[in-house]
């Protein structure tokens, strides 16, 4: 079988709106964590403030420090996180701080820099910047296949484009939602080294768990729905006015949602157990 074959892109595929603009979440930090955890929500992947040396991370002072610099790419060319984490008030025994706000911001502000600071709109098969047709055909070769999916290679005009398209299940590719495989994520050769393989494996088994979601994630879900129905065309300021609206709850009423959160939590935490357990019975057959 030949290994070309057209490679197409699903409507899951798309960066999540821009709900405010940079110059805004920059100034307001409130909006700022209520954009991302919205911005995590739709992409479906999971949220949660890191902490470093005891101390939650203050992502704001992180992305504002790192936009201010041009933008990760930038600052990892021009080797400047150890200049970032001098703004931050870590403790003298923190060691490895750069590594970990380098490790950080990939994982939770690069797609939300790519599109509120870089306003990036459209698929995300190309995170360098270039903004392909929301949908469309392209020629594509398969050089490699892995448990997750498969290495290629996808010519757009002039330019080639070397990946990794996942299998649906894939917590990074959205496929809970979409049937098909939604992106084309840039590698580079690191990524498949022998000692992070069976980690990698195991984080695309389409059979593990789904991540728990927390008290603000249901309210966000609930309300999201039912101001959709009542203001259809005022949808980017959603986040703003769920984010005032959790912060005006009671302490009774925000117990509802997050003992909805505790209960998902369990789920999550009992399903996972279960999965490891058949894990283990599955390398000792």
């Amino acid at each position: 079988m030949s290994p070309e074959k057209v490679v197409t892109a699903a409507n899951g595929g798309h960066y999540p709106v821009q709900l405010a603009s940079h110059e805004d979440v920059v100034k307001d930090r409130t909006l700022f964590i209520n954009t991302l955890r919205s911005f995590h929500f739709s992409l479906g992947t999971k949220f949660q403030i890191p902490v470093i040396g005891g101390k939650e991370l203050n992502l704001h002072v992180l992305y504002v420090e790192v936009t201010k610099r041009g933008g990760y790419d930038k600052v990892v060319g021009e080797k400047k996180w150890r200049e970032i984490s001098s703004v931050f008030d870590f403790s003298p025994t923190t060691t490895s701080a750069s590594y970990a706000l380098r490790k950080h911001y990939f994982t939770l502000l690069y797609r939300y820099e790519l599109v509120y600071f870089f306003r990036l709109q459209g698929s995300m098969l190309n995170q360098t910047g270039t903004r392909p047709p929301p949908s469309f055909q392209a020629v594509g070769t398969i050089d490699g296949k892995f448990d997750c999916g498969y290495l290629v290679s996808v010519k757009l005009g002039n330019e080639t484009l070397n990946g990794v398209l996942y299998h649906p299940g894939y917590p990074g590719s959205s496929a809970s939602a979409h049937p098909m495989c939604t992106a084309i994520i840039p590698y580079t050769p690191q990524f498949h080294q022998a000692g992070r393989r069976a980690r990698r494996r195991r984080a695309g088994d389409p059979g593990r768990p789904k991540p728990n979601r927390s008290g603000y994630n249901f309210f966000f879900a609930e309300k999201h729905s039912s101001l959709k129905s009542l203001y259809p065309n005022r949808e980017r300021e959603f986040t703003k006015m769920i984010g005032e609206s959790w912060n005006n709850l009671s302490p009774e009423e925000r117990e509802v949602y997050q003992s909805y959160g505790l209960k998902d939590k369990e789920r999550y935490q009992k399903e996972m157990k279960e999965y490891k357990e058949r894990l283990k019975m599955g390398q000792r057959c």
